[in-house]
């Protein structure tokens, strides 16, 4: 073979190869079953067609097109379709190496086009599984976000119920331990948690609500009328919600009827599951100013969580943080609860979403469900995004704001407006400045900057967590509160 033959097989198995790379059947329309090529290049010009077509809906209509993207039917065929392509694309590459005829090519040459083909296969294997991958979490996304809820802001602010409940095989029905709601700024973000201990009694239901007739001066029955009673009393009452989740529509009536704010949608977290979304997560670094039992309540006491600062929690020791009953009452729990909630909101970064989004995506699903839909999902992250770098305004409604066995409802009603229009009197300026300060609130501080990451060396088998941080305290100090954001 003379030189210049060489140099021309050469770029002719080059060209062939991206050829394949960049429009595939290509090669076989130019040099082989021109049939096969040219229904290759069809496929194709209808990937792309369609993959222009998701690009403009995501950019006009971002909306109905994630909603579409996100439907359970559709990310099935498309983790199918994905793989087909593979599949359809290698074999079109292979074929394209074998028109370049190897034996008819130096050795060398022969080594680097089989090694190119051989790199382009595994490139295109493990893009092909990220993109599976992701429509898998999307799958999952479709199973939490279940649609349903109001998608109109509600005088500029979304207003979401955020509800923890412990479904554990030994408690009879669902009770939620946890009641919160996060009403959010719908142009900046900005967010207030309203806080409301599960022992409220006397929850009113607004006057369109079924069980105002029945409880026309609010949920009073004696001492199990509370708060967190409401779930089951929708239940038992089901047939006045029909075609509805009655447990959760009742607790969405009485807590929107006592904060005087209109409900977007709800939230509801199973807490025995919630390790698992931390641990998705890498876990959480809170300030811990005091020593959190594991255990206790009906038994014995197995393990603490230790004081310090910048503490890492996996989802295990987070989960006892959140819960623990000992040694404490309902309202310290709920500011723990908070600082939980403030902790994964503000520590979750893009990177770890990028790397683990298929596990917190199936950890999601186990544990968590709301009433938002999938078409929302975008704006909701958006709102997210850019409440992450502002402070999260916090009040609790416990003693000595409130008296949880005869609670002032004018005067909740009041303090929820007063501290909304605080905080949106923050965002009047350009931007937000780190001297902002948070309404008054019983709750865990705002958010401050997250500090350097620390590994923690602390394992279950001890059932202890403590700060590692080489600082030369980590105690804090007697005035620190129960816990706050690293």
């Amino acid at each position: 073979m003379t030189a210049p033959d060489a140099a021309v097989r050469n770029r002719r198995a080059i060209g062939l190869i991206l050829l394949t790379v960049f429009l595939p059947g290509a090669a076989q329309y130019v040099a082989g079953n021109r049939g096969v090529g040219r229904t290759a290049l069809r496929i194709w010009g209808v990937l792309v067609a369609f993959a222009l077509l998701t690009g403009l809906g995501l950019y006009f209509w971002r909306g109905p097109t994630v909603g579409f993207l996100l439907n359970g039917t559709v990310t099935v065929v498309m983790r199918i379709l994905v793989w087909l392509v593979f599949l359809g694309w290698l074999a079109l590459l292979f074929d394209a190496w074998r028109l370049s005829r190897p034996p008819d090519l130096k050795r060398r040459a022969r080594l680097v086009l089989t090694g190119t083909c051989l790199a382009l296969v595994v490139a295109a294997g493990l893009g092909t599984n990220l993109l599976a991958s992701a429509f898998t979490a999307a799958g999952y996304v479709s199973d939490v976000f279940t649609g349903g809820g109001d998608s109109q802001a509600k005088r500029g602010r979304y207003n979401i119920l955020l509800l923890g409940v412990d479904a554990a095989a030994d408690r009879e029905g669902i009770r939620p331990d946890s009641i919160n709601v996060a009403s959010i700024d719908a142009e900046t973000g900005r967010t207030v948690v309203f806080g409301l201990p599960r022992n409220l009694v006397g929850a009113p239901f607004p006057s369109s609500s079924p069980l105002a007739k029945l409880y026309p001066d609010g949920f009073r029955c004696g001492e199990e009328c509370m708060l967190n009673g409401v779930y089951t009393l929708g239940q038992e009452h089901a047939d006045l919600y029909p075609g509805k989740e009655a447990g959760l529509t009742a607790m969405k009536e009485a807590v929107s009827e006592t904060l005087g704010l209109e409900l977007n949608y709800y939230a509801m977290v199973d807490l025995a599951g919630f390790q698992k979304l931390v641990d998705a997560m890498g876990g959480i670094n809170l300030d811990i100013g005091k020593r959190i039992p594991i255990g206790g309540v009906g038994s014995e006491i197995y393990g603490w969580i230790e004081p310090g600062t910048n503490v890492h929690l996996d989802g295990y020791h987070a989960l006892w943080f959140a819960r623990s009953r000992a040694d404490s009452d309902d309202y310290e729990r709920m500011t723990r609860q908070k600082c939980v909630m403030a902790a994964m909101a503000k520590q979750l970064d893009p990177g770890t979403v990028a790397t683990k989004f298929v596990d917190l995506a199936e950890a999601g699903s186990d544990i968590a469900r709301t009433d938002a839909g999938t078409d929302q999902l975008p704006e909701l992250v958006e709102l997210a995004i850019k409440g992450k770098a502002l402070p999260i305004e916090s009040v609790n409604f416990a003693p000595p704001l409130i008296r949880t066995s005869s609670p002032d409802f004018t005067l909740i009603r009041r303090t929820v407006t007063e501290t909304i229009d605080a905080s949106e009197a923050n965002d009047t300026s350009a931007a937000p400045t780190s001297s902002s300060v948070p309404a008054p609130t019983s709750a865990s501080p705002a958010p401050t900057e997250k500090t350097t990451s620390q590994s923690s060396k602390t394992k279950t088998s001890s059932r202890t967590a403590s700060g590692t941080n080489p600082s030369p305290s980590t105690t804090p100090s007697a005035d620190t509160p129960v816990c706050r954001v690293s």
